[in-house]
């Protein structure tokens, strides 16, 4: 028996998660250790990987080295042979970085999931192990964000970036010593539009860490709007929202992402031509330079004379020169996501199990039922306000207990206690005279049933649902179950009967066939102590009537925990507690409750006046 009050409170606009706006620091040292633990177990790959890069990236930079032979020892000479034997080692070297870059790829692209499927098997682990106080607390969207997309980036940034990087390095310093090593003159010219390059790129830094968390937090609010309206989904079409929501998301919320990627894309079509352009300047000085000094018309003092293969191979690699910085400007962005995004990983990984089994927990014996609840007090580790004070109850092995009060007394903290989803902060739950937090949760648990108020079917067949909590129990016991709460009948009318996919969270079945699964999933588990939180509510008086036998069935040879505002549930409980503000007022049967004309007579009579 439940007394609410309905309240309007004013809709918020959607709002995209803050903490998905943040791109953090460009390298973090910390995080970067916790993500090398994970690469540990794989450093044989990494190395391999990094050999097979090197092997190619020396592939890559012979190149035209091999292209200036070719022309001064060969075409220039006149030697056909010489030629052939260039050509010849030119086709090898392609072949080896061709070889060594497929090598790396492969290795990092298996090394790369393999770290990311040990990432998230932690992450689903712990999430299972997380007490119901964190899930109050934290929103289901933002913890699929940070299992799916945070550790997407993370694999990003494992498969390609780790290596690039080197690579780009590698890159970048093999080119320049070959060009030094060539001629230092020419190297020089190329040179001069560095500092153009550096602040160029240091200005693309900026402007472009400001336009890529605008464009993640437009992201996180399309998301956000997408999100609502297809679970408010019935909500939006009875109220014929449809045109007015498309309108909104067409022109606010997804308008506004193409802003911004449009204003990112602007800043990248800037500097990226930007970097051409002063690698296109760089390699016209140095032609014209390089030319005149291969014509005679002028001489650089201290240099070898510069020949025309000499030219060709400055030119190739003033283009391999210009590329890495390129990349490792585009990668800067890459990492600050990867450190923002491990940074929430390692948060959520961090957060505390708040019920924990004891270290030298046993597991509980078969449970007769008795329950007693012994000066129990509860408040939530964030609020300290009491939710339960001074809680004294004694409950039989199987009698059938009601939990009566208005919304927030405590009804449903109590049996959450008795589960072992919260620990009390005063006082203890003790089974058979056993304090629960003595043994361990998994012992505890299986022996009990629980029936919510919003049933959850999770996807697959009837069968399997029904099957959840005893998953070898034979079809005869599944299909006894549910012919005892009723529940036959409705799966043979359905067109594959127990075989028959119920959809994400049960969709294809009505409310009340939902909560006919869940009962005969309890019943199946033959649970010593079951939990009824308001389990009866959401199905209509016709299906109440058709469970009542099946409650009974339940209830038999059990303990059995009833929060309901159902009075034929209520009044055939063996003893009913009234909850008042976390304290218990009153506890007696049906009849000695209203007799004594006091907090349960004033419930009763409220709700009786409701039905009526």
């Amino acid at each position: 028996m439940t007394v609410t009050t309905a309240t309007q409170t004013k809709p918020k606009p959607a709002t995209p998660p803050t903490d998905d706006t943040i791109l953090g620091k460009a390298y973090d040292p910390q995080i970067t250790r916790r993500l090398l633990a994970y690469v540990g177990p794989y450093k044989r790959n990494l190395l391999a990987a990094l050999f097979f890069m090197g092997l190619a990236t020396a592939s890559s930079i012979a190149g035209p080295y091999i292209v200036k032979v070719a022309l001064d020892d060969g075409v220039a000479q006149k030697d056909a042979g010489v030629l052939s034997q260039a050509i010849a080692l030119y086709l090898v070297a392609s072949l080896v970085m061709w070889v060594g870059t497929y090598l790396r790829v492969r290795i990092m692209a298996y090394t790369g999931q393999s770290i990311i499927l040990d990432l998230r098997r932690e992450l689903f682990d712990h999430l299972q192990a997380l007490s119901l106080g964190f899930y109050s607390r934290y929103a289901v969207g933002r913890l699929v964000s940070r299992v799916m997309n945070d550790v997407g980036v993370l694999r990003e940034m494992i498969t390609w970036s780790v290596v690039a990087v080197f690579r780009d390095v590698f890159d970048l310093f093999g080119t320049l010593f070959a060009m030094l090593f060539l001629n230092w003159q020419l190297s020089l010219v190329t040179f001069l539009v560095l500092p153009v390059m550096a602040v160029a790129t240091e200005i693309f830094r900026r402007r472009m860490r400001t336009a890529y968390r605008l464009v993640r937090s437009a992201v996180g609010w399309v998301n956000a709007v997408l999100n609502e309206n297809i679970v408010g989904v019935r909500v939006v079409q009875s109220f014929s929202r449809e045109d007015h929501n498309y309108r909104v998301f067409g022109a606010d919320v997804n308008g506004n992402l193409l802003r911004q990627n449009n204003l990112a894309t602007l800043i990248a079509s800037i500097f990226f031509p930007t970097i051409d352009f002063l690698g296109s300047l760089a390699l016209g000085l140095v032609v014209w330079l390089g030319g005149l000094a291969v014509l005679g018309a002028v001489s650089f003092a201290g240099a070898a004379p510069i020949t025309a293969g000499t030219l060709v191979a400055f030119a190739l690699y003033i283009d391999r020169f210009y590329n890495p910085i390129r990349d490792l400007a585009q990668r800067y962005n890459n990492f600050q996501a990867t450190m923002a995004s491990g940074e929430r990983i390692f948060e959520l990984l961090d957060t505390p199990v708040e019920v924990l089994d004891a270290p030298n927990a046993r597991d509980l014996p078969p449970i007769r039922g008795a329950v007693e609840f012994d000066h129990v007090g509860f408040h939530y580790s964030d609020d300290p306000t009491a939710v339960l004070e001074d809680i004294v109850l004694n409950v039989k092995a199987g009698q059938t207990v009601a939990l009566v009060g208005e919304t927030g007394a405590g009804k449903s903290t109590m049996v959450k206690l008795v589960s072992r989803f919260y620990d009390p902060t005063e006082g203890a739950v003790r089974i058979d005279g056993v304090d629960v937090r003595t043994v361990t949760q998994n012992s505890l648990r299986r022996q009990m049933g629980v029936v919510l108020q919003d049933p959850f079917l999770f996807s697959g067949t009837i069968r399997d649902n029904i099957a959840y909590g005893q998953l070898d129990a034979p079809d005869a016991d599944i299909e006894q179950a549910a012919r005892a709460v009723g529940a036959h009948e409705f799966i043979m009318a359905l067109e594959n009967g127990y075989n028959t996919l119920v959809g994400e969270g049960g969709a294809i079945l009505s409310g009340g066939q939902r909560q006919l699964i869940s009962f005969a999933r309890a019943l199946l588990a033959d649970p010593g102590i079951l939990i009824l939180d308001e389990a009866t509510s959401s199905v209509d008086t016709q299906t109440e009537r058709v469970i009542q036998s099946a409650l009974e069935r339940l209830f038999k040879e059990r303990t059995s925990f009833v929060i309901a505002h159902r009075l034929s549930t209520i009044t055939r409980a063996d003893k009913i507690v009234v909850l008042d503000k976390g304290r218990i007022v009153e506890e007696g049967t049906h009849a000695e409750l209203l007799e004594r004309r006091g907090r349960y007579f004033e419930l009763y009579t409220m709700a009786f006046m409701e039905r009526v």
